[in-house]
């Protein structure tokens, strides 16, 4: 899913509004000079990244839809915390050099100043911080482990915190109240993201349910149907939750939080999640006593447009992926709303198909619904021949597509090669590290 160009435009205005105030108090000639600039500059501009990283942290269900979905939302926090950390990591360096030309003396106590220097030793242990919960991100290091990854997260606190006492106390380039108050604010209201995502939305978002029934589609495969001890949670199709359990008798995952996409159609009285064995946590979800408590907290995502026509649409899922199309088919059932809608479900062999019997009840008895299997091990990667066969005007439709990323990647350049427009293309992951 990509972010939407507005979102990315507002995010980079208030980024580099900091920066932009500084630049005529950022002064200095000569190479030296133009270090110290280059160096209160990336500390400025690292320090805002870092700021608004935490501002998107915050996770307020409908908040994310109004910014492309939260898959869209992670994404743009994930880049400005890697721009963040980039640019606070060269901060030191370059008002190191930009010393080196006063004598290697002034160059070494700007690495490494007087233990006394509070307000310099922050800003390093804010560095340190963020190598400790960013490291894992990157891809050199492999895929992290979600919870161990999540734990680390919370290190960025930390940063936050002493990278923003940095900041304030050491404000030469935005001098005055004006600084003062513009570093504060933000920073007031970064804090204010990291304690809601951290403490408060265990109180203000969960809603409860208890499970209902667990029911195998396959070897690894369950769909799990909750039904709600209060008020209800509210969702369109295609969207996803957060969900932790509570059963005494299933350790892996108790207490942890962990995103499934809704089954269900929003007109059912039970949430269904259809859960593939990923990790340790999934896999025990098979085995979760019904009657267990659980909470949900969202929904997010934004995968279907709101409030659009079912027609003129190409759906192609694959894996556990082709759980948001079975919530769109359902709801289309349940409402019997008028559509027109090809769907392609990519499995391997028949019995990876984990709701197709299902699908092919919806087609069977809903006009404009057509559904077809393609299976790889028969008929090999899907093709431009197998989609002109079976939805002869493909390119001119709206294209939806969820599944593993290299089915996701192999579709994409098939669009390309037909020369499908970009914007009749939507995309979703889930992929939330």
């Amino acid at each position: 899913m990509r972010v939407p160009p507005l979102v990315v435009g507002g995010a980079a205005f208030i980024a580099a509004l900091p920066l932009l105030l500084a630049l005529p108090h950022l002064t200095g000639t000569g190479v030296s000079g133009w270090l110290q600039q280059a160096g209160q500059a990336t500390g400025i501009a690292g320090t805002s990244c870092l700021l608004l990283a935490a501002v998107l942290s915050v996770r307020i269900p409908g908040l994310d839809t109004r910014l492309g979905g939260l898959t869209a939302v992670w994404r743009l926090h994930h880049l400005l915390g890697a721009a963040a950390f980039l640019l606070l990591m060269a901060h030191p360096l370059l008002l190191a050099l930009s010393a080196a030309a006063v004598s290697p003396q002034a160059s070494m106590s700007v690495l490494w100043p007087p233990l006394e220097d509070t307000k310099v030793w922050a800003g390093w242990v804010a560095l340190l911080a963020m190598m400790i919960y960013l490291a894992p991100s990157f891809w050199f290091f492999g895929r992290p482990d979600y919870q161990r990854w999540k734990y680390l997260h919370l290190l960025s606190g930390v940063a936050l915190i002493l990278g923003l006492w940095h900041a304030v106390e050491l404000n030469r380039a935005l001098p005055g109240i004006g600084g003062t108050l513009l570093w504060t604010g933000f920073g007031a209201l970064a804090v204010a993201a990291f304690a809601y995502r951290v403490v408060l939305s265990r109180w203000l978002g969960p809603y409860r349910y208890r499970v209902a029934a667990v029911t195998p589609l396959a070897r690894d495969v369950v769909e799990i149907a909750l039904t709600p001890e209060a008020r209800p949670i509210r969702y369109n199709a295609g969207q996803f939750i957060y969900l932790r359990h509570f059963d005494p008798a299933l350790r892996p995952g108790y207490g942890e939080e962990h995103p499934y996409t809704i089954a269900s159609s929003p007109l059912d009285e039970q949430v269904r999640i259809g859960i593939k064995a990923l990790g340790d946590a999934s896999a025990a979800m098979a085995r979760i006593s019904e009657g267990a408590p659980v909470t949900v907290e969202g929904p997010y995502g934004r995968f279907f447009p709101e409030g659009g026509a079912d027609t003129g649409q190409l759906w192609i899922g694959g894996g556990i992926g082709i759980t948001p199309f079975v919530s769109r088919a359902r709801h289309l059932k349940a409402g019997q709303a008028a559509c027109d809608v090809h769907l392609v479900y990519c499995a391997n062999r028949p019995e990876r198909a984990y709701y197709s019997d299902q699908l092919r009840d919806i087609a069977d008895t809903m006009p404009g619904f057509s559904f077809h299997m393609h299976y790889f091990n028969d008929q090999g990667p899907l093709s431009l021949q197998y989609l002109r066969s079976v939805c002869e005007d493909f390119d001119q439709r709206s294209i939806f597509i969820c599944g593993p990323g290299p089915m996701t990647d192999h579709i994409l350049r098939l669009m390309r090669e037909a020369g499908v427009r970009r914007h009749r293309i939507h995309t979703e992951e889930f992929d939330l590290l």
